[in-house]
């Protein structure tokens, strides 16, 4: 169970009510009313627990579980053991996933104004919004409707927030426009000055950033990830992107919609993302590039040119993955073989 005094639990459920959540069918012959209180793992959970399997690994783990329901594929309904009810869904991680949402939904704003928060008397803030001690909300700022500001953020001149959007502690945000229900994480910095400038020996000159950045609706940014403001056309960041911790986000670059970018990953300016594209752990993408829609960047990978849409990349300089794991098998041919040779 989680800990009650961080998580508020909106349990119980019947087992039909899950059902209907999870987009599965009941197991036939399951009580229906049968009431269930949390969700937990395979290996803790008790009989008023809802679990789900969706790894064949874990099939040890699901014949010798104590929960009382599990999310399962018809295909493995019959290594249940005795006694479990089951909810039947193609998708079983996706149906816990709302299952889990179900029983602890993300806390509503408490709507009002810190007596620490300084709002300026031209910016606007939405009916029922929460905004936390030492927010500072700038002048001509717009913060939607439902919106919940945490502590210590910072709200620039002229931003704008869509309704049902959480922005978290210690946030700054400016030049820019943030769309409906985003999650904005702990630290992250949105709007920054793109690292832009002309080189030259007698000393550096700044370009001014004079674009914008623009976050769609349903964007989730993880904890002190940057995201740098265009130099002159905008920063755009996809509706229903996934960026993680610690992200880089240079000046310029147009994420599409439905992208992933983990922890640490890195963009650098002008570069176009297109739809769903995934970018593993610290993987580093150059500047002025396209990558196609579907593909997908290794972890660790260094992208050097353009990627077609639906291609799998590894390494650095990145290439096919199956061409990475050829040169692999080379590199470690030829090792074995020096190896070989010294001993002789």
């Amino acid at each position: 169970m989680a800990d009650p005094r961080f998580f508020d639990n909106a349990g119980p459920f019947t087992l039909a009510a899950l059902a209907g959540i999870a987009e599965a069918e009941l197991q036939p012959g399951a009580d229906g009313e049968r009431s269930f209180a949390d969700v937990a793992p395979l290996d803790s959970a008790g009989p008023d627990d809802v679990s789900f399997l969706d790894n064949r690994r874990y099939l040890g783990q699901f014949a010798e579980s104590k929960a009382g329901a599990c999310i399962v594929s018809p295909e493995l309904a019959e290594r249940a053991p005795p006694g479990m009810l089951l909810l039947l869904a193609r998708r079983p991680y996706r149906g816990y996933a709302k299952v889990a949402q179900a029983f602890y939904p993300l806390p509503r704003p408490r709507p009002g104004v810190h007596p620490s928060a300084v709002v300026d008397p031209s910016a606007s803030v939405g009916e029922g919004s929460e905004l936390g001690a030492g927010v500072v909300v700038g002048p001509g700022a717009e913060i939607g409707r439902g919106c919940r500001i945490e502590a210590n953020t910072v709200v620039g001149e002229a931003v704008s927030i869509g309704d049902a959007t959480v922005i978290g502690p210690n946030v700054s945000l400016a030049y820019c426009r943030i769309g409906r229900a985003c999650q904005i994480h702990a630290g992250a910095r949105i709007g920054t000055r793109g690292f832009g400038f002309s080189m030259d020996p007698e000393g550096f000159v700044d370009v001014p950033q004079l674009g914008r950045v623009i976050v769609e609706d349903g964007v989730e940014i993880g904890a002190n990830t940057t995201i740098d403001r265009g130099a002159g056309p905008d920063t755009v960041i996809g509706a229903g992107a996934k960026i993680d911790n610690l992200v880089q986000i240079g000046h310029n670059v147009r994420i599409g919609r439905g992208c992933v970018l983990v922890a640490q990953s890195g963009v650098a300016g002008s570069t176009v993302l297109q739809d769903f594209v995934a970018v593993a752990a610290q993987a580093g993408i150059s500047g002025h590039l396209k990558i196609g829609a579907g593909a997908q960047i290794g972890a660790k990978s260094g992208v050097m040119r353009d990627i077609p849409s639906g291609m799998q990349v590894l390494g650095s300089p990145a290439r096919p993955v199956r061409e990475f794991f050829r040169l692999c098998a080379l590199w470690d041919r030829e090792l074995k073989a020096r190896g070989k040779k010294k001993d002789e």
